[in-house]
């Protein structure tokens, strides 16, 4: 027998702490796509590059990035430290000679597994968009007397940004959803994690949640939209 009794009023008393977490999600969203895209410029180049190293930097990259978990990534970048003795937290290291605090807080933890995510994915829509920047452009920037870093920054990476423009609105849309998972490292001042500590303190599973859902969706919804204007004014010829 159904007898779940709903509160809303309950729950939507806790809107202003559930919206200050709204922003904290966004913050780490939004930082989270600034470092994707400057490490994913940076793998670009790097396969480019004629150095063998470099090229298999990013094919290490890209492969754990697309091939593993989102969660395992943020777990190593919170645990994997540790795991490998580098990090202690709260211990000694008697041959040092002092104790080391290395180990990520969730903040940062999520925040370097997001971005970790985001650059690999941000990679394969740039090498998708360099496919469509021809040769020839690059070759009459170095005979304009244009280096290849010169070309590359001045000539193809604006086309290449420009091409790739929606796919990286999907991969920030993909980064705000990937905040929930910072519960699993104890993260509890994004979104999820203020809804999760509320729940715990008025037992409004189902209403706290949903809304939580709703505002997730405004968020996304108006990331969307917005990327489809600017699209629609920068990008009309």
């Amino acid at each position: 027998m159904f007898n779940y009794s709903f509160r809303w009023n309950q729950a939507f008393q806790s809107l202003p702490d559930m919206l200050q977490g709204a922003l904290v999600t966004l913050e780490v969203a939004v930082f989270s796509m600034i470092l994707g895209i400057l490490f994913a410029i940076l793998l670009t180049a790097f396969r480019l590059s004629g150095n063998r190293v470099l090229r298999g930097i990013t094919t290490t990259w890209v492969e754990v990035a697309r091939n593993t978990p989102a969660l395992f990534q943020i777990y190593m970048a919170f645990f994997g430290l540790a795991g490998l003795g580098i990090a202690i937290t709260g211990w000694t290291q008697p041959q040092l000679g002092f104790a080391v605090d290395l180990r990520l807080s969730p903040y940062i933890a999520l925040l370097a597994g997001i971005t970790f995510n985001n650059a690999g994915y941000l990679h394969e829509n740039f090498r998708g968009a360099l496919k469509a920047i021809p040769d020839t452009q690059t070759r009459s920037a170095r005979s304009l007397g244009m280096s290849a870093p010169q070309a590359f920054g001045y000539v193809v990476m604006p086309q290449m940004l420009r091409i790739s423009f929606l796919p990286m609105t999907n991969q920030f849309v993909w980064a705000i959803l990937m905040t929930s998972l910072g519960a699993v490292i104890s993260m509890n001042s994004d979104l999820f994690g203020v809804t999760d500590n509320l729940v715990k303190i008025n037992f409004r599973t189902f209403e706290m949640f949903a809304i939580a859902a709703v505002i997730f969706y405004v968020m996304t919804k108006i990331v969307t939209l917005s990327a489809r204007l600017i699209a629609a004014r920068l990008f009309r010829y």
